[in-house]
């Protein structure tokens, strides 16, 4: 008997998935363990295994559309085994892929906006970044224009203008109304370039999952939970020192300075516990352990995959565990388990060259923190102004959960760890 396939759901805020790529096509078979398609979710591109046996009799939906959780996404079956009455069941038509085998028809590339509805035409193969949706060209006033804007020419003019590329704009014309004519294209005596045409352009692009869902879940952060931000300067000449020396002894891993700030700010909500929490509505919570979440720009978006027990860590294991993350979330192979669980999060624009920046609570944490880049200014140490190298921080909090006073502890005792590393590596070994 036939059996329905549905949408996995793959992630906790998976609500829609697109089909990346079909391995198999109406009329193949289907062994119970074989990779069946990839899907996109909010959050990666997944391989997806049948667990179903049998051959595929109907495709739910085409490479690159995207369904709702739940909905038909195949049907297997015994070969020449009627589908219609199942599909029809859950509110669908047959497609006419199932009546014989064919491989899926292509994603629709995204519609050009024109000024009126169209019927929607058939799906095409181009990528919609490469064929502009619109396009409006400009050049410079004809000098010879009528009052509504009409270039007068003749119709042989307009011919000799066009054999000796003169550009009809620059042409004062003789005949009646200012009309140019053949004499005066004869005696132009001008450049026979025609002016560069400027184009006003834009290409619509269809948002991808994980795009969506950032949308979603930052805008119900940034408008539902009340933030506020606090900023502070952190010296890190002693910091690059130690940075150094440690890199010297601990090769071959390198460790990075947003590794230290990992450790850093691990080593800190042990001691400010009342920072790693989460507003729940009835209730706040506090946890106990320390799972870092760091932010790592893909191309689509942005994944925060999770660095757990992070306070138990030595500098080397944090290192190692985030250059493995950052790699697969790049090349989309992050899994569910690998982005839940976080009670704090870092984001690190310092890399890019941001001194200053703030980040929209990462939820359900109660605070994230923003980390700039080191720069080198002149600093006031014994009363003199001397170069130094400094590190700008912001920590946005949710004022539900945590007060300025709390997230203002932190943030002393995180600065005291960044600016005397040999506190932080003293309280665990490299």
């Amino acid at each position: 008997m036939a059996e329905i396939i549905r949408m996995p759901k793959l992630s906790d805020t998976m609500t829609e998935g697109v089909v990346a790529e079909w391995h198999k096509k109406i009329g193949d078979t289907v062994k119970s363990g074989e990779l069946l398609a990839d899907i996109e979710t909010d959050k990666a591109t997944m391989e997806f295994e049948s667990f179903q046996e049998g051959v595929l009799l109907y495709i739910g939906v085409e490479k690159g559309k995207t369904a709702p959780v739940d909905s038909i996404l195949a049907i297997v079956g015994k070969q020449g085994e009627d589908v219609a009455a199942l599909i029809a069941s859950e509110g669908k038509k047959p497609a006419p892929a199932a009546e014989a085998p064919a491989t899926p028809a292509p994603a629709s590339a995204p519609v050009a906006e024109t000024k009126k509805e169209e019927p929607a035409k058939a799906p095409v193969a181009a990528p919609a970044a490469q064929a502009p949706a619109s396009k409006t060209t400009y050049s410079e006033p004809p000098k010879t224009a009528t009052n509504d804007g009409r270039l007068k020419v003749s119709p042989l003019a307009k011919k000799l203008a066009g054999d000796k590329n003169i550009n009809l704009s620059f042409i004062k014309g003789s005949g009646d109304a200012g009309r140019v004519i053949k004499r005066d294209i004869e005696n132009y005596k001008g450049g026979h370039a025609a002016t560069p045409v400027l184009e006003e352009s834009y290409s619509d692009e269809p948002v991808s999952q994980m795009r969506k869902t950032i949308a979603r879940r930052l805008a119900e952060s940034k408008f539902s939970a009340p933030h506020f931000y606090l900023t502070m300067e952190i010296e890190m000449d002693e910091m690059i020192k130690a940075r150094e020396a440690i890199n010297q002894v601990a090769a071959p891993v390198k460790i990075s300075y947003n590794d230290i700030v990992i450790k850093a700010v691990a080593m800190g909500l042990k001691a400010h516990p009342r920072v790693n929490a989460s507003w729940r509505g009835d209730f706040i919570r506090y946890s106990n352990h320390v799972h870092i979440g760091m932010a790592v720009a893909v191309e689509d978006g942005l994944l925060v995959p999770v660095i757990r027990f992070a306070d138990s860590k030595t500098l080397s294991q944090i290192s190692a565990e985030a250059k493995d993350f950052a790699q697969r979330a790049k090349s989309k192979k992050l899994q569910p388990a690998d982005w839940e669980g976080n009670t704090f999060t870092i984001s690190n624009l310092g890399m890019f060259g941001i001194e200053e920046f703030t980040a929209i609570i990462n939820p359900p944490d109660a605070c994230i923190l923003a980390i700039g880049g080191i720069r080198e200014t002149p600093v006031i140490k014994d009363g003199k102004v001397v170069p130094g190298h400094v590190m700008k921080v912001t920590m946005s909090c949710d004022h539900r959960a945590v007060d300025g006073a709390i997230g203002s502890a932190f943030l002393q005792t995180f600065k005291q760890l960044m600016e005397n590393p040999v506190i932080l590596l003293g309280m665990q070994s490299i």
